[in-house]
């Protein structure tokens, strides 16, 4: 109905009345199943990066607590430790659908729930009936500029969780204080922490890091905690530090939030390092954005002694301006490149490289050098897994990570990225 409607309404005044069209399907459906969040404390966490990582830390402190908590994310959802894969590349569902998993959870006696938020949801009101107790921020940066138009706007969308929290009497922000926007989401809600690695109430000291996670002291006023996390990249540190955050709020006490965070083990499609008797190392993530590249790759170089091979490519029908930028970050960072598809869509995927490409060159990456485009991710992916030589050396493998599908011109098609990395491991014996 969507698609027909928008052939026969101007594009610009069918993006004006779209919000209030979703705004009155969330209610709608939200009423129909009973206002089913109306009761649950809701943790809320939004920003451009980290949100799955943080979601699942959060779950998994609050379940080792003992608490009844849900989940919902990009990778999976459920409650306690019933989870389930997320098939859908949607973060936050549509209405008909989220409000019918709240229902199914509330029945299961959910009386927490851990939220992935995206600006979109918040920007078209999905969320409504949502009572955001909790409002995390992980970072703003740049992303989803094709939808918003730009960035203030991008920033005011989420912004919104935070606006919602502030009118619950119980309404909590948690924020990072190393992001610029940081203080200012702070203010939008009245009452939280702020925390980070190089600023906040909540602070990191005494950091290592390696390639199988880090450890380190967090502080707050009279409080030490004695982090060990087992999600690698300075990026979890500012997750795990969040996660303490709200812990902190909710009165847990020291011991239990130092095991909840040791527990988590692993995020699907999250700094995935695969072993498959190959003899040089294999990271998989779902980074897509300029800042996810800076943070992650600036980590791996740090922490790969050969050579750092990476594989990405950019989505089609998404945001454009990013692609030079992914391909400059890249280029500085990485010894090679491999340029491929990534949900191109019905966008010529030789005209996306060539975007990313021009951004490689300004790192001075050269074509069939140190920089190679191999369109099939297949293929790039066998290609990639040549290139490495010595058990230093790193491929990492980005933008897909934990989904299911690729998007091609004629849909979608299945798709796994750790079965694919594993098919060309194979390859090479």
């Amino acid at each position: 109905m969507k698609k027909i409607i928008k052939k026969f309404i101007p594009q610009k005044i069918f993006t004006s009345i779209e919000p209030t069209g979703h705004k009155l399907e969330a209610i709608a459906h939200s009423f129909k199943n009973g206002r089913p969040a109306k009761d649950m404390r809701v943790i809320g966490v939004t920003g451009t990066n980290g949100k799955t990582t943080t979601c699942f830390m959060i779950h998994k402190m609050l379940r080792q607590a003992g608490y009844n908590v849900a989940l919902m994310t990009t990778v999976a959802y459920g409650v306690n430790d019933d989870i389930k894969s997320q098939k859908s590349h949607v973060t936050t569902l549509s209405s008909p659908e989220l409000n019918r998993r709240l229902a199914d959870m509330r029945q299961q006696g959910a009386e927490w729930l851990v939220l992935e938020t995206t600006s979109h949801a918040l920007a078209q009101s999905r969320t409504w009936g949502i009572p955001f107790e909790i409002a995390v921020l992980t970072n703003v940066t740049h992303e989803h500029l094709d939808y918003h138009g730009t960035f203030e706007k991008y920033a005011q969308a989420k912004r919104k969780m935070f606006e919602l929290a502030g009118k619950n009497p119980k309404g909590y922000a948690v924020v990072n204080a190393d992001d610029p926007l940081g203080e200012d989401f702070l203010q939008t809600t009245g009452r939280g922490v702020s925390y980070g690695i190089d600023k906040g109430e909540l602070r990191a000291e005494k950091l290592q890091l390696a390639s199988d996670g880090s450890s380190y002291v967090a502080k707050i006023e009279d409080q030490t905690y004695q982090i060990s996390c087992h999600l690698p990249g300075k990026f979890n540190v500012s997750n795990s530090l969040a996660t303490i955050a709200v812990g902190r709020h909710l009165g847990l006490s020291v011991e239990k939030i130092e095991q909840g965070i040791a527990k988590l083990e692993s995020v699907e499609g999250r700094m995935v390092n695969l072993k498959a008797g190959q003899n040089f190392n294999v990271v998989i993530d779902f980074a897509h954005t300029p800042d996810s590249f800076e943070k992650l790759l600036s980590d791996l170089r740090q922490t790969t002694k050969g050579k750092l091979i990476v594989l990405f490519g950019s989505a089609g029908r998404r945001d454009e301006s990013k692609r030079g930028a992914q391909g400059e970050i890249a280029g500085k960072y990485a010894d090679e490149l491999v340029l491929t598809e990534e949900d191109d869509r019905d966008i010529d995927g030789r005209l996306i490289l060539d975007q990313i490409a021009e951004g490689a060159k300004r790192s001075g990456k050269q074509r069939d050098k140190d920089m190679f485009l191999i369109l099939n991710r297949s293929e790039a992916i066998q290609f990639a897994m040549t290139r490495a030589q010595s058990p230093d050396d790193t491929v990492v493998l980005l933008g897909k990570g934990h989904e299911k599908t690729i998007e091609r011109a004629d849909g979608e098609h299945p798709w796994d990225e750790l079965s694919e990395a594993k098919k060309a491991i194979q390859a090479l014996k």
